[in-house]
């Protein structure tokens, strides 16, 4: 038998409607919809267009119902941090501002002064990040933003849009553990760290765990979709566990890294680690289902690249993706590096610019082309994979015998090889469409079809093809590594 689900997998550029189907152990998903997400500029602040998205998911929802499906259940995973303020009637009081909007910049450093960055790292362990909800709430609070003021709840992205689909709000409880303000041991809002925030304890919702069936779908959009009234399920509503849950291992002595606009590398584990080490390497601990913690670090993946294409197609050069590839592949290797993570690369007016000056303020030579610039940028996150999985390794309860790529950049073969030269292990690549999986798995055990995390993986990996990369030119890659850390690591 056929059992059908709807997931909606929203990324910081792009969102899609994918359609699950589960029959005989075996996943198959396809895509139903594709609708852009992008940042909105207004009087000098950033937002999501919320509006356009949950628009997006209508259509999603039509369109599923065009295949002749009703699925047994709606899961929406989106990125992490960013709220939506909702009065006590009700209403939306603005749209969500953007984790992108320099209005948090600076704002750690004066929230420290109200309870020390050790004690925050110490109370949530959560990487210390300028853009985290807690720094978002504080400088909304210090600048007298008045939607966040006279919120009666505050949302996550997940969340609003499940409530803007039934009228039920709740707080799902991996998308709230990215926000710096959750306590990972006991699960629950450090109200010390709201205060602090200028907020009670009641301004979010009952947190639920993925797998809880929020409502079903109101009467105007049942009607709308012709859906009728379809549960509406939290699955892991940050994208990243969706993917986590969809990596297809059948032990644990392995890391993941989720590839896209940000990569996350990192590693499952069965309690926080929260250590004077992870505080100084600023790792991240974030939720996972059935209860697993995501010991992780951000980085920034091909959102470089992504502006960087930009840029290019305003000159009239529409570079494909695998055209792309190839020039990276025929360009000069190891002409220049960068730092990834490097402030400058986080927003910038133009990004080939930020590489010009980024490469005049470590000393090194212009780059000449398109291609080594793509070159730079694939070298340069290959070998930033390396340094993050030595501090990975370094805390780790367990040994790491080989790293696993999801998500869209897992198809980059280049890049794949890149990493698997860097850390000088296997990489294994596959799903790239792990978020959607991931999602639709976790509906189909919230239905009761599947009992536990390793059935999923088992059915994933069944049902996917994965590629293996193996180690080649290690000792080049060993002296790239040791020249970039040099470079990077006194920069101007």
């Amino acid at each position: 038998m056929k059992h059908y689900f709807l997931a909606f997998d929203l990324g910081a550029t792009s969102g899609r409607s994918v359609l699950g189907i589960l029959e005989n152990d075996r996943i198959e998903i396809k895509e139903l919809t594709r609708f852009p997400n992008s940042i909105v500029e207004l009087h000098g602040k950033y937002y999501w267009n919320i509006m356009s998205l949950y628009q997006s998911l209508k259509e999603g929802m039509m369109a599923c119902r065009k295949e002749g499906v009703v699925p047994e259940s709606i899961g929406i995973d989106t990125w992490g941090v960013d709220v939506v303020p909702v009065a006590d009637d009700g209403s939306l009081l603005s749209m969500p501002r953007a984790y992108r909007d320099p209005y948090t910049v600076g704002v750690p450093e004066r929230f420290f002064e109200r309870i020390s960055k050790e004690k925050v790292y110490e109370k949530t362990g959560i990487q210390i990040m300028n853009f985290n909800t807690l720094f978002q709430m504080f400088a909304s609070d210090e600048g007298n933003y008045l939607p966040l003021k006279y919120a009666g709840k505050l949302l996550f992205m997940p969340d609003a849009l499940s409530y803007m689909l039934t009228g039920e709000k709740v707080c799902e409880y991996t998308i709230a553990s990215t926000s710096q303000i959750l306590n990972p041991r006991l699960k629950e809002f450090d109200t010390e760290l709201l205060n602090a925030a200028g907020f009670g304890s009641e301004i979010f919702p009952e947190i639920v765990m993925p797998g809880t069936v929020i409502g079903t779908l109101n009467d105007n959009i049942a009607k709308e979709t012709d859906l009728g009234k379809v549960p509406v399920v939290t699955v892991a509503g940050h994208d990243t566990a969706s993917a986590v849950a969809a990596v297809p291992s059948s032990d644990d002595n392995f890391a993941y890294l989720s590839s896209g606009t940000w990569s996350l590398m990192g590693i499952e584990v069965k309690e926080p680690v929260i250590t004077h080490e992870s505080y100084e390497m600023n790792f991240t601990n974030e939720g996972g289902i059935e209860g697993t913690t995501r010991f992780l670090k951000n980085i920034c993946g091909m959102w470089i690249l992504e502006q960087c294409r930009k840029e290019w197609e305003s000159m009239g050069k529409n570079y494909t993706y695998p055209e792309i590839v190839a020039m990276a592949e025929n360009a000069q290797p190891f002409k220049a590096f960068i730092q990834p993570d490097d402030p400058s690369f986080a927003n910038p007016p133009s990004m080939l610019k930020a590489i010009e000056d980024y490469l005049i303020a470590t000393n090194q030579k212009p780059l000449t082309d398109d291609a080594q610039v793509v070159r730079c940028i694939f070298e340069s996150l290959a070998l930033r994979y390396r340094e993050v999985m030595e501090c990975l390794e370094s805390l780790s309860p367990f040994p790491i015998h080989r790293l696993h790529i999801i998500g869209g950049g897992s198809k980059n073969h280049l890049l794949n090889q890149f990493t698997a030269n860097a850390i000088a292990r296997p990489v294994i690549s596959g799903p790239s469409e792990a978020t959607a999986i991931g999602n639709v798995m976790i509906q189909a055990k919230a239905a009761g079809l599947v009992s536990s995390l390793k059935e999923m993986r088992s059915i994933i990996s069944n049902s996917i093809d994965t590629m293996e990369y193996l180690p080649q030119s290690v000792v080049e890659w060993e002296m790239a590594y040791n020249k970039m850390k040099s470079i990077t690591h006194n920069k101007k």
